[in-house]
């Protein structure tokens, strides 16, 4: 499963971008994350989607900002992120993988298939 990722670029604070996630193949028997990755950071899993429910997963730093969704016909996953700030700076990759989060998002060595990744810049 190849994926790609688009739509990342420069942002004010208090912006927003939505940010696309597209499979090669059907992404309808994945879930997918979104992480991100700033200089010096560990890489973050910042939002999750299931494949089996549409259940969805945040972490506290986007929680209330960030809205992943998905469009399986177009084997698309999104991420419209709102009320950004420069805390929000960083490479944003999407990950896909059989697995079903349980509570919160498995971190980075649990998921099989990734991006090459997006830059976000949120900088007035």
């Amino acid at each position: 499963l190849k994926l790609v990722e688009s739509g990342g670029g420069l942002a004010q604070p208090g912006g927003s971008l939505r940010l696309s996630c597209t499979a090669s193949g059907t992404i309808g028997y994945f879930t997918v994350a979104w992480f991100r990755q700033a200089p010096g950071k560990d890489r973050e899993g910042v939002a999750a989607i299931s494949y089996t429910d549409g259940s969805t997963y945040y972490s506290d730093s986007v929680k209330g900002r960030f809205t992943i969704s998905r469009d399986d016909a177009k084997s698309t996953v999104y991420l419209q992120m709102n009320s950004l700030t420069p805390e929000d700076t960083g490479v944003y990759s999407c990950a896909a993988d059989v697995l079903v989060p349980l509570y919160t998002i498995p971190g980075p060595a649990d998921w099989q298939h990734w991006g090459q990744g997006t830059q976000v810049t949120v900088s007035s």
